[in-house]
């Protein structure tokens, strides 16, 4: 795949101030106000003043040079308007109105985490000794950007854009409702869903383990009981962990860990998934808040007040 990583994310809040406290408590590097860093990817998250919360762009790390003219030829047969050099691309999604930049960049080596112990029927991998995430007393930090999951009032022209305009592929579908799609061996880079208005329904930041992903959230809780939205749980698309959580301007952000990883693409089928497992596999009902945020109605009003 000439595309590699999601490499970043810009998002629009009314309140930079207090919602970048939010991501430092949830574990992002400050670099400088509004920008952020993960442990492995660098930078990785940028706050911007915005009359409505949104996703304003994204960064998608391709290989060479030939990649930008391959999607700048698609995107032009899309007849979206394209700006391109040798180092980058950037067109504007039409209908969610998200700036989406590729750019040259090398691909990155990630460090491997050994596996985590877990102790099952007939194999003890952790003999003679507690578990080892009982003695981690360090703040969990994810350790790179997974995924966003946007709301579109035209879900399959979206869904066009990133396919047949970037060149995301796709890894299952909602009928009617969704598409994840990858640009990494990770099974889901973006998800388009359709929504009664374009807007941001969530990041998601990998950790190591689910470990992790429950004491990243109980950190996130002890103080602020008001940022829980929904977990522990386990989806099925993408079989991953999860826990949402919601920052200051209403955007749900995501601990996960143990994503399906798809190396080969001749080996993976994509699947429909309808009901109660296109959402998830286990856990507690999702709230009705994470279907149809709260805020959607007064985010409506105001997107239509700013033209977006």
């Amino acid at each position: 795949m000439a595309l590699h990583r999601l490499k970043s994310l810009t998002v629009g809040v009314p309140d930079v101030a207090r919602t970048a406290d939010y991501y430092v408590d949830f574990g992002l590097e400050r670099l400088a106000p509004g920008r952020f860093a993960t442990v492995e990817g660098g930078e990785q998250f940028v706050l911007r003043p915005s009359p409505v919360r949104r996703l304003l762009g994204m960064t998608i790390a391709v290989d060479d040079t030939d990649d930008l003219g391959r999607i700048a030829v698609n995107l032009k047969r899309l007849d979206v308007p394209v700006q391109w050099d040798a180092a980058a691309l950037r067109a504007r999604e039409p209908v969610a109105d998200i700036v989406v930049e590729a750019t040259v960049e090398p691909r990155s080596v990630r460090t491997p985490v050994p596996a985590t112990a877990y102790n099952g029927p007939g194999r003890l991998d952790r003999p003679d000794a507690r578990a080892p995430a009982l003695s981690r007393t360090y703040p969990v930090r994810p350790l790179a950007l997974g995924h966003v999951v946007i709301g579109t009032v035209e879900q399959e022209s979206t869904q066009r854009f990133f396919t047949a305009g970037i060149g995301l592929k796709v890894s299952d579908v909602v009928p009617g409702r969704a598409a994840f799609m990858r640009c990494s061996t990770d099974h889901h880079n973006v998800l388009v869903q359709q929504a009664p208005i374009n807007f941001l329904h969530h990041t998601s930041w990998q950790v190591a383990d689910v470990d992790d992903v429950g004491r990243g959230a109980m950190s996130m809780l002890a103080e602020h009981p008001e940022r829980h939205v929904w977990g522990l749980g386990r989806h099925h698309i993408g079989s991953n962990f999860f826990w949402y959580l919601k920052d200051p301007a209403g955007n749900f952000s995501e601990y996960y860990s143990d994503m399906d990883a798809i190396v080969d693409d001749q080996v993976w089928t994509p699947r429909s998934f309808e009901g109660v497992r296109a959402l998830y596999e286990w856990g507690p009902p999702p709230p009705p808040s994470f279907i149809n945020p709260e805020d959607l109605a007064a985010h409506m009003t105001g997107a239509h007040a700013e033209g977006h």
